[in-house]
């Protein structure tokens, strides 16, 4: 019977771990999942300081001491490259997640304190969420952020703001007279144009600016860390460049308008900067189209 129940363990897809607290590789179960980085062979007596470098080594270690001190099931997901593997054999050369089920046991092995820590490839789990994430949050036709993500964002820099008074800047425009150019052009002119301010400002922007299309042509910016006078020299400098790029790739003439506004004190909700910054851009439509409006 025990042999069978060897067996029957040895067979399973996942690793199972017998992972002392000290770190060391007591006993190893199964793995028989190629996706894995090795099958477990040749880990047992070494540390999870031999295999694995470091700072993910003394990770290993927190978790384990986190499910001997719970004594109930730790559940955890951690990603593994190989540049955190150390000669631990044969695997795949990519970043693969895992989610590890990690239970004390009520007995000691070999003098220490274990766990059971069971590994399962949770890889194309992740990626299919990532797309699902990536879906919810980005405009089909640009490939910028969407009103979910911005309104998300702007949350986040608002609670930024009120605890450590960083400062964050807000850009709204849109292109003046789209209705015209679609009209004139075509509805498929139209597209192209927001594909390439889309373009734009992905090229001419921070990386840590946050663009979004909030809807039709109009797009917002996200500056943070940027006070308003230097987020309207910024916009100015898109305002200018809008009109040359589209005459020469698109061959059509078309300008935008726009609205600036940073956080002030009163702010309670992310709406308010935006409805400054819309207020700033319907300014610059009444003031003659083609500018940008600071309030």
């Amino acid at each position: 019977m025990q042999q069978q129940l060897m067996s029957i363990l040895s067979s399973l897809p996942d690793p199972a771990f017998i992972l002392t607290r000290s770190g060391r590789y007591a006993a190893i179960f199964g793995g028989k999942d190629l996706r894995h980085y090795h099958d477990g062979s040749g880990l047992v007596g070494r540390s999870i300081f031999d295999v694995l470098k470091e700072d993910k080594a003394q990770w290993f270690a927190g978790e384990i001491e986190k499910a001997l001190e719970s004594g109930v099931l730790h559940i955890v997901e951690y990603e593994l490259s190989g540049n955190d593997v150390n000669g631990a054999g044969d695997g795949p050369s990519h970043s693969i997640w895992f989610e590890g089920r990690v239970q004390a046991l009520d007995f000691q092995v070999e003098g220490e304190a274990a766990v059971v820590w069971v590994a399962s490839n949770i890889t194309d789990k992740n990626e299919v969420q990532q797309e699902l994430r990536q879906l919810s949050e980005t405009d089909a036709l640009t490939g910028l952020y969407n009103r979910r993500k911005l309104i998300e964002t702007l949350d986040q820099r608002l609670a930024i703001f009120k605890r450590e008074k960083s400062q964050t800047s807000v850009l709204v425009f849109d292109l003046d007279n789209f209705k015209r150019l679609n009209d004139e052009m075509g509805h498929q002119a139209g597209d192209a144009a927001l594909v390439e301010i889309a373009r734009l400002c992905r090229q001419h922007l921070r990386q840590s600016d946050v663009i979004a299309r909030f809807g039709g042509d109009e797009f917002v910016i996200v500056m943070p860390g940027t006070h308003r006078c230097d987020a309207l020299e910024i916009s100015e400098r898109l305002r200018v460049h809008v009109p040359i790029v589209l005459r020469e790739n698109l061959r059509c003439d078309a300008t935008i308008s726009g609205g600036v506004s940073e956080f002030n004190g009163p702010d309670r909700f992310s709406s308010d900067i935006l409805r400054r910054a819309d207020e700033g851009l319907y300014l610059s439509k009444r003031a003659g189209r083609n500018r940008v409006s600071a309030l």
